[in-house]
Order: structure tokens, then sequence, then C-alpha cells
């Protein structure tokens, strides 16, 4: 069968194949530690799934608005305006199918072919492969471990060109865990303001889970200048624990929001409407759930660091937020697939390569899962790395 073009220009997601293999081989009875899915271990709080519980009995299952409930899109807009200080009219908001279709409506609705998005590496690995599909280019610009994997506002000033449309900005990011300060955030939007028609995407998605004191601040927040070149996307999957409830959000220009409603409303049309008024009570009941699993994952996050740094040949910065590390594994002689091939053949333990987020030299752990896994994977990869060297 010949297929469209354009399925040859992408590539399949390693996170979930491996994540698949993960499973599969724990349901045949292997003892699997996996750090592999971005996926809180929590299960969803109780206030959230009762309040679509209360909507299934009162017949909330029919079609809703494309572009999400009035109820659901007003509480969004208050809590960009409470949380990050930015003044969205719920007309500038749309609700989408996961914080990944929000981004995947941006793309198809802001590229034209050959327009170019920014994307600094190591990336989210999806992000590439929307520009694809949306028939732009994706522009890459290597960072380093020293800089903490952040771009800097020379690097992002070099990369821009006429063809230039869109800047991808992921703080706190996956897969490093890294969060851009204020000021470095304030700093990229004055290189952003240089250029007359170079948007920037803000995925916000784990702004909820930072640690030791790091701030989070929009880059919409800067000014109103960068208020309007800036869109926003995010979700209810991690902070909230929500993942398999799809629901995600964007929020930006009329137009493009109109035009992201438009291409909503041809593919997946309206997101599930039970689940939307589970949105609403996360958004508007109490947080504490919120902090919970945060102090939660700061406590992995130190366990896990200390245990993965203390292993000769591996090199870790310390993330401030997300649940991920992303240490190299440069001095060990391996790419990052054969390296975690063997490590999950040979010892049991599930991680990503880090050619999915661009880096051939990392891996990457996700530490949403309970102590006892971390500390019995990290021994293993301790083993496995020792009979490496």
């Amino acid at each position: 069968m010949q297929l469209a073009n354009r399925v040859s220009q992408i590539t399949p997601s390693l996170t979930l194949a491996i994540a698949a293999k993960a499973k599969s081989m724990q349901a045949s009875g292997m003892d699997v530690c996996s750090f592999s899915a971005g996926e809180p271990d929590f299960d969803t709080p109780d206030h959230i799934k009762a309040a679509a519980k209360q909507a299934l009995d009162r017949g909330k299952t029919k079609y809703g608005p494309v572009n999400g409930l009035p109820e659901l899109k007003s509480a969004i807009a208050d809590k960009l305006a409470k949380d990050n200080q930015l003044n969205y009219d719920p007309e500038q908001i749309i609700v989408t199918n996961g914080g990944k279709h929000s981004l995947y409506n941006l793309m198809m609705a802001l590229l034209n072919p050959g327009d170019e998005a920014i994307i600094p590496v190591p990336y989210w690995l999806s992000y590439p492969e929307m520009v694809k599909l949306a028939e732009g280019t994706p522009v890459f610009v290597t960072t380093s471990e020293a800089n903490g994997y952040k771009i800097t506002p020379a690097q992002l000033e070099a990369a821009i060109t006429p063809k230039t449309r869109l800047f991808v900005l992921n703080s706190p990011s996956n897969p490093t865990g890294m969060v851009y300060t204020p000021d470095e955030i304030k700093a990229l939007a004055t290189v952003i303001l240089r250029h007359e028609n170079l948007l920037v995407v803000s995925d916000e998605i784990y702004e909820k889970i930072i640690y030791d004191g790091a701030e989070h601040l929009s880059i919409g927040a800067v000014s109103p200048e960068i208020f309007d070149r800036t869109i926003i996307s995010s979700g209810f999957a991690k902070a909230y624990s929500m993942t398999g409830w799809r629901l995600g959000y964007l929020a930006g220009a009329r137009e493009l929001i109109k035009a992201a409603s438009t291409i909503q409303g041809h593919s997946t049309s309206n997101v599930c409407t039970f689940a939307q008024y589970g949105a609403v009570a996360a958004l508007t009941q109490s947080q504490d759930c919120v902090e919970q699993m945060r102090q939660a994952f700061a406590k992995r996050r130190d366990v896990m660091y200390a245990l993965i740094k203390a292993i000769p040949g591996l090199t870790c910065p310390k993330p401030d937020g997300a649940f991920y590390l992303y240490p190299s594994i440069g001095s060990l002689g391996l790419g990052s697939i054969d390296f975690c091939q063997r490590l999950l053949d040979e010892a049991q333990v599930a991680v990503i390569p880090g050619i999915a987020f661009g880096t051939d030299a990392n891996i990457r752990l996700s530490y949403a899962t309970d102590l006892d896994t971390i500390e019995r994977g990290c021994d293993r990869i301790h083993t496995f790395v020792r009979n490496l060297r």
C-alpha cells in the first residue's frame, strides 16, 4: 500500500515503544523497574473523579462546544490570570484532547510549508514531528549540560532567519527537568521582540512541579508586547495526575484560537464532555493534592539524583522541575539505544534513550514511581554500568 509521504518524515515515539515493552515484560512475570513513562503513579484525586461521576449522573454525556465548555474555559482563564499574570478572555482559549493535541493544533494553524520553528536540544520528542507534519522546518539549537541544557539569548538570536515563525519554549523541561529563571525568560523575550514576525509557544505543563525555590515565570507575563507574541500550551496530566483523561488547552490570540478551533472541529470535535467537569474541579477546588504530589516528587528526585550521581561514568545536572533526570552516558562507549536495550534485557530496567530527545549521549529517567523501585532500579543501573567499564 502506498502511504502519504508525510508518514515517512516522522519517527515513531521511542518513549511509548519502550514503555510498552517494559509493560509486556512485567505482564509476563518479570521484575522490571521502569523509569520510562512520563506519568505520575498517583491516582487522580478523589474530588476530580467525583466531579466527573456527578457529571455522568447528570447526563453530561452529549456533544459539547468544539472549543470547550464555557465553565472550563472560564476556570482556565481565571487560573492563568491568578497563577501566571496572563489576562486571556475565555474566547482566547481552546480545550484540547491533551496538551499534545494543543501543540499539534497550533502547528497546523500557524505554520506554512517552509516556515521554521526553533527547537532547543534536548527537546520533547514530539515537537519536531509536529512541525514536520505541518510542513514546517524544525531548526535545532544544541544546548549544553554546563549551561543546564538551556538555550541562551545569543543562540536564539543566531538561529533566527527571515523564515523563522515560531520559538518552542519548554520550562520546566521534558526531558531535562531544568527551569529557566525569570531573568533568563526576560532575556529571551528581548530577543523575540526584536523580530516582528516571531511568536513563542510556551509549553508549561510541568509548571506546578518545581523544587528548591525555583520560580516559574510565563514569558507572556514579562510585558504587554511579549504577551501579544505568546501562545500558552498546558494541560492537566502532570500536576493533577490526569494522564488518561486527555485534557489540555491552548491560549493565545483570538484569530489563532479560532483557527485551531476550526481544525479541531474537523478532526476530533469536542473533548470528552464529562471529563471537562473533572477539570473544572481540578482548577477551582483545593490544590492540596498538587502540593502533596510535588513534595513526593521532590523526595524521589533527591533519592534518585544521589544514586545516579554516585555511579562512576555518569554526569547529571540536578533538575529544578518536572520528574526527570537526564544523565550523560557519553563516557561509556555505547549509543543511547544500545545502552537502553541492553539495560532492559540484561538488568530489567527501562529508561529512554536520549536520541529520542536529540542527544545520543544521554538517557532519560522518570522518577514518577515509588521509592522502592527507584532504589532497586538505580542499584541495577550501577551494577550494569560497573560491568561495562
